[in-house]
């Protein structure tokens, strides 16, 4: 209180004016932690209408009747071949894709349906009969029949087909096309296994329904086989008569040629002169060869014929020989023996001599060998010359005879080949006939069964928990969206921040809500010292009030609000209390149409105030009560209109009196929305506080009532936000400063 005012005129406008230009910088940009606590002080709300969404969802679901799927897996086996190998198949397929794909939509087809239908006996059945189905609530068409609408408009009733009753036949065709509808069938990945999927209300008709579907497709494939097995084995009867008679008629041809051409065994013949061709054509190979060796032999032996004998034993024929080669042994071991004995004794030795004979001997062997070997020769080239011509001799003639046979054999071969070829298909016939006959009643499917279905433990649909968790998710995105609307609607002041930038008028106070306490106990709550966070607020009021004092007194101070309820009668009265202790003080209640004074202090219910003093029925100091050093001037009873007394001009001289006797005057103002009572009270006062209920009043209207009382001039000072609750503040993100900046409305 010491402080001077002087040093808060130094802060001008700009610290305002930075206020708004940060404000609205920040209006361009997202404040997701804004967005957060909106959403995180709307956290209840948001769980109760996300259990709602959920026991609507659950509610909803229990209505629905549950679906279960039977699963069937098949393998689809390649295509195998016929059962005639030898018969020229025209596939129009391109390959096992499309094959793939053609089992896919026969299992799919209307004949499978009705199978099952017909099996299961569908059209009976409790679940699947339409006849035994419940009817829904609401069918229009009978509705409408039972109106009966051709006794009162003959033209409408001619409009309404009339319901005929459904025949077996139109029953068995709903309930196969039911079935149909409900059947999916699909590719287990990229392999060669179908999943038939049936869905039905019961569990083990869908597992039945499923299985009956496969096994009529095995069925079905069975019956083809068996139908083509025996369209085959009727052809190929028909087709064996006439190949017989092929083959008698060939063999005929046949035996009527061996008997024009007298042929026995011409096939052995055939064989046998052909051997002996073969025979004498390798025989006169050899001797050919034989005779060209002969001759050479024979041309080395004639060109050396005068020759010595080393030449001639140095021929290679001759040289082979193996006398001659061991008397060429013989004469070289003499020759050497001489030679060694010619070194060692005279030429007249004995021994000498001895060698010399033995070697004369040895020559002479020699000699006579090569001769027979050179004679042999001669002879062995004699004879391979007439064992040759010999050969060719018999060669040529039975060559002539070969070719002979051959043309024969040729025109008999060609009847053979016809009686063979007439028999082998006449024999595969008759063994693919007996084959086709012993495996006609084979299972020759391509599919089987690999995973049978069973009845299934949990329904398919309606997917409860993943509904359920959607509806959650659902339910609380839009609990979100209504707490981000219910936000962004909900126009009314939370913050201080948001008082200052909507209303460009300075905050005084931040006054926190006080509960647990009566209508009394708050009157006197700065009094009693019960509540130190508010008291503390009351003495931030009074110190603003102090300080403004000291340029321009606000002797006449006006406590006014919006709307009723928004607590201004508490804050004037505790204003008063604490501007009590420091000054005199009076607490005058103007609201004349809703008094309250005289409640909170239990003062008598026909104790006269301000209207009698206005209305001259009453004197001033009859009016005035003490409650400790605060002096009160109830509302008193009233007679005229209120208006009509604040408009009295013995309001300003009441006013002026009051001055001389009290340092300051609080009055308790009506609400400024309703009545102009607070419009004409303002006139007169020197500052008007205007109080605001946190999260209560819209902004429009107190904005509305301001440019209303600054249009006429009136001195408002300032705001209060009152009844603000700290604690929730503080938990969802809000925050209030106790310290005011805004001092340069000080010099205004």
């Amino acid at each position: 209180m010491d402080n001077s005012p002087s040093i808060y005129v130094e802060r001008p406008l700009q610290s305002h004016l930075s206020q708004h230009q940060l404000y609205s910088e920040e209006k361009d940009t997202i404040d997701l932690l804004k967005y957060w606590r909106v959403i995180w002080r709307a956290r209840w709300k948001i769980g109760w209408v996300t259990l709602l969404g959920c026991a609507l969802a659950m509610t909803t679901l229990s209505f629905i009747p549950s679906q279960y799927i039977g699963s069937t897996t098949l393998l689809i086996k390649e295509k195998t071949p016929p059962l005639l190998a030898f018969q020229q198949v025209t596939d129009s397929s391109s390959g096992t894709v499309d094959y793939l794909q053609t089992q896919l939509a026969l299992l799919q087809s209307r004949d499978l349906a009705e199978r099952a239908v017909k099996k299961l006996n569908l059209t009976t059945n409790p679940v699947t009969d339409p006849r035994q189905q419940p009817e829904p609530w609401f069918t229009p068409r009978k509705w409408l029949a039972s109106l009966d609408p051709g006794q009162w408009l003959p033209a409408l009733g001619l409009l309404i087909p009339v319901q005929e009753t459904p025949s077996e036949t139109d029953i068995f065709n709903e309930v196969t096309q039911n079935l149909m509808q409900r059947t999916n069938v699909k590719f287990v990945g990229k392999s060669q296994l179908i999943n038939i999927e049936v869905e039905q209300p019961d569990p083990g008709l869908a597992a039945a329904t499923a299985n009956a579907i496969a096994q009529g497709f095995i069925d079905s494939q069975l019956d083809n086989s068996l139908k083509s097995s025996q369209t085959s084995t009727s052809w190929m009867n028909s087709r064996l008569i006439e190949l017989r008679n092929n083959l008698r008629t060939a063999e005929n041809k046949l035996q009527a040629y061996r008997e024009a051409q007298g042929l026995v065994d011409v096939d052995g013949v055939a064989t046998i002169s052909a051997n002996e061709l073969e025979m004498t054509g390798n025989r006169m190979i050899d001797a050919r060869r034989n005779l060209a060796e002969a001759e050479s032999q024979y041309r080395q032996v004639q060109a050396l014929s005068n020759g010595d004998l080393s030449k001639l034993s140095s021929v290679p024929a001759v040289l082979s020989n193996p006398l001659v080669q061991k008397f060429q042994a013989q004469q070289a071991k003499a020759q050497a023996k001489v030679e060694e004995l010619s070194g060692r004794y005279g030429p007249k030795h004995p021994t000498l001599i001895a060698a010399r004979a033995e070697l004369r001997m040895a020559t002479d062997s020699l000699r006579l060998q090569v001769q027979q070997v050179v004679a042999g020769i001669e002879h062995g080239y004699q004879l391979s010359q007439a064992n040759e011509s010999s050969l060719r001799k018999s060669f040529n003639s039975n060559k002539a005879q070969i070719q002979e046979i051959s043309r024969k054999e040729f025109q008999l071969r060609e009847y053979q080949r016809e009686v063979d070829s007439s028999r082998a298909l006449y024999e595969t016939f008759i063994t693919r006939l007996k084959e086709t006959a012993a495996t006609s009643d084979m299972d020759s499917t391509k599919a089987r069964i690999v995973d049978p279905a069973i009845a299934p433990l949990e329904p398919s649909k309606p997917r409860k928990k993943l509904i359920m968790a959607i509806v959650a998710v659902v339910s609380a995105l839009f609990g979100v969206v209504l707490a981000l609307l219910s936000e962004t609607l909900n126009k009314t002041f939370k913050t201080d921040e948001a008082v200052e930038n909507a209303l460009n008028v300075p905050l005084l106070s931040v006054v926190p809500l006080v509960t647990k306490k009566s209508r009394r106990q708050l009157a006197r709550l700065f009094d009693d010292n019960d509540h130190p966070r508010f008291c503390e607020t009351i003495r931030n009021l009074r110190t603003w009030l102090m300080l403004h004092s000291g340029e321009m007194p606000a002797r006449v101070v006006l406590v006014a609000s919006t709307m009723a309820d928004e607590g201004k009668s508490t804050i004037a009265n505790n204003l008063a209390y604490s501007l009590a202790k420091l000054e005199r003080v009076l607490l005058i209640d103007a609201d004349m149409r809703k008094p309250s004074l005289s409640l909170n202090f239990d003062f008598p219910a026909d104790s006269p105030g301000l209207a009698n003093v206005l209305a001259g029925t009453a004197r001033l100091e009859d009016c005035i009560r003490s409650v400790g050093n605060l002096d009160m001037l109830p509302a008193g009873k009233l007679s005229p209109p209120p208006l009509d007394l604040l408009s009295s001009p013995r309001l300003a001289p009441l006013l002026e009196a009051l001055k001389s006797r009290y340092q300051r005057i609080i009055i308790d103002s009506p609400p400024a929305q309703a009545v102009s009572d607070a419009l004409l009270l303002a006139k007169h006062s020197d500052a008007v506080i205007y109080v605001i209920k946190a999260e209560s009043t819209p902004v429009s209207q107190v904005q509305k009532c301001l440019a209303i009382l600054q249009q006429s001039h009136a001195p408002v000072f300032g705001v209060v936000l009152n009844q603000v609750d700290l604690r929730k503040a503080r938990k969802h993100g809000y925050s209030h400063s106790d310290t005011f900046q805004n001092y340069d409305y000080m010099t205004r």
